[in-house]
C-alpha cells in the first residue's frame, strides 16, 4: 500500500511581481519557442499597465486562502504549498521547502483544467525537474486529474457567464451569443495531445469544447448554441495555431447581424493578464468598433464551487472517493501514459 499523502501543492504558471521582473519572466516563458523580441516587448507593455505585477499572483493567493479555510472546515489536515513554473516562488523552491518540512508524499493541483502538452505534460516535467533540484529526500508528487468537466469547475463558470449575461441590456440578453475562449496552441501540439489513447489526437480542443458545452447547456438548456474560439497566440508567424482568434470571430458575428456577445474564458482558471488584456482590452475594443454589446464572464478564480471541487479532487486520492464528472469524455489525467501529449517541435529563437 502506498504511503499516505501529507501535503498539497498548488502548481501554477507564475507571473512578475514588479517592473524589473517582466522581461526576465517573459524570457522564461518563451525560452526555445522562437518568439521575436518585438513580440516580447509588446507583451511587456500589457504587464506595465498594471505596474509590472501579474494578476495571477493575487488570484492564486486568494485561491490558497480559500482552500486552506475549506480544508480546515472539513477536517482535512494537509499543509498547503505554492510553486510556479516561470517565476518565484518556483516549484523547485516549494518542493525543497516540503522536503525540509518532512513532507514525503504530496498531491498537486495545476492551474490548467485540461490535457495537452503545456497544460498537463509540461507541468509533469516541471514536477520531475523540481524533485531533481531538491535532491535527496524530495517528496513524491502526484498530480490530480483534469477538472475541465468537474461539476464544481463548471458551476463556477456558469455563475460567471450568468452574471455577465445579466450585465447586458435586457433587450440584448436572449439574443446574445455565447463565445468561449481558451489559449490557442500550435495545431501540431493540439493534434498530438492525447495520442497515447485517442487515435485522432486533439484532446486539448475536445476538452475545451466539452467545458464550453457544459456551461452553455446549464446556462441555456440542452442544444444551446455557442462558439469556441482562441486567444493569446504567440510564436513564429509561419506556424499554424488554433483558430479563429476571438477578434476575428467577433467581426464574423457582426457580419451575421449579432449585436451582443458574452465572452467566457473557460480555458483559464483565473482572471490573469491574458484575460484582462486580450478580452477586457482588445476584444472589448473590437466589439465597440463593431457597435456590439460586450460582456466578459469571470473565470473560476476562488469561487466556492471551484474550491469545493479541489477538495473533492483531493478526497479522490486521500479516501478513494469516486470521481465526479458531468461530461461525456470520461475521466482523464489519473495516470497519463508516458507518450501522451508529447512536447512539440521547438523552433530556434
Amino acid at each position: 500500500m502506498a504511503d499516505p499523502f501529507d501535503a498539497f501543492l498548488l502548481l501554477s504558471f507564475g507571473g512578475p511581481e514588479g517592473p524589473d521582473d517582466v522581461m526576465p519572466f517573459l524570457h522564461n516563458v518563451t525560452r526555445g519557442r522562437g518568439v521575436p523580441q518585438e513580440r516580447l516587448e509588446e507583451v511587456a507593455e500589457h504587464y506595465e499597465r498594471s505596474g509590472g505585477v501579474s494578476p495571477i499572483n493575487a488570484r492564486n493567493r486568494e485561491l490558497l486562502a480559500a482552500l486552506r479555510a475549506d480544508l480546515r472546515a472539513h477536517d482535512i489536515e494537509l499543509p498547503v504549498y505554492w510553486g510556479n513554473r516561470n517565476w518565484h516562488p518556483y516549484v523547485a523552491e516549494a518542493v525543497r521547502a516540503m522536503r525540509d518540512d518532512g513532507v514525503r508524499r504530496a498531491l498537486v493541483l495545476t492551474t490548467s483544467a485540461t490535457g495537452g502538452y503545456s497544460s498537463c505534460r509540461q507541468y509533469r516535467e516541471d514536477m520531475a525537474q523540481a524533485r531533481m533540484v531538491a535532491g535527496d529526500g524530495a517528496p513524491e508528487l502526484v498530480k490530480l486529474r483534469h477538472f475541465f468537466d468537474h461539476p464544481g469547475f463548471v458551476a463556477a463558470n456558469v455563475d460567471g457567464a450568468r452574471a455577465a449575461l445579466q450585465s447586458l441590456p435586457a433587450s440584448e440578453r436572449d439574443g446574445a451569443r455565447l463565445v468561449f475562449t481558451a489559449h490557442s496552441v500550435p495545431v501540431t501540439m493540439n493534434d498530438s495531445s492525447g495520442t497515447a489513447f485517442l487515435p485522432a489526437g486533439g484532446l486539448y480542443e475536445r476538452q475545451q469544447h466539452e467545458t464550453a458545452r457544459l456551461v452553455a447547456t446549464l446556462l441555456r438548456g440542452p442544444g444551446a448554441e455557442f462558439d469556441l474560439v482562441w486567444q493569446s497566440r504567440s510564436g513564429p508567424a509561419g506556424v499554424p495555431w488554433l483558430e479563429p482568434d476571438v477578434n476575428d470571430h467577433l467581426r464574423a458575428l457582426a457580419g451575421r447581424g449579432v449585436t451582443a456577445v458574452v465572452v467566457c474564458p473557460t480555458g483559464f482558471v483565473a482572471d490573469h493578464v491574458e484575460v484582462l488584456w486580450d478580452l477586457d482590452t482588445e476584444a472589448r475594443a473590437t466589439a465597440a468598433e463593431l457597435g456590439m454589446h460586450f460582456a466578459r464572464a469571470s473565470a473560476a478564480n476562488a469561487h466556492p464551487a471551484f474550491v469545493a471541487a479541489i477538495r473533492e479532487l483531493i478526497l479522490e486520492q486521500l479516501r478513494g472517493e469516486a470521481p465526479r464528472t458531468v461530461g461525456s469524455l470520461g475521466v482523464c489525467g489519473f495516470q497519463c501514459p508516458q507518450y501522451c501529449c508529447p512536447p512539440p517541435a521547438r523552433h530556434p529563437a
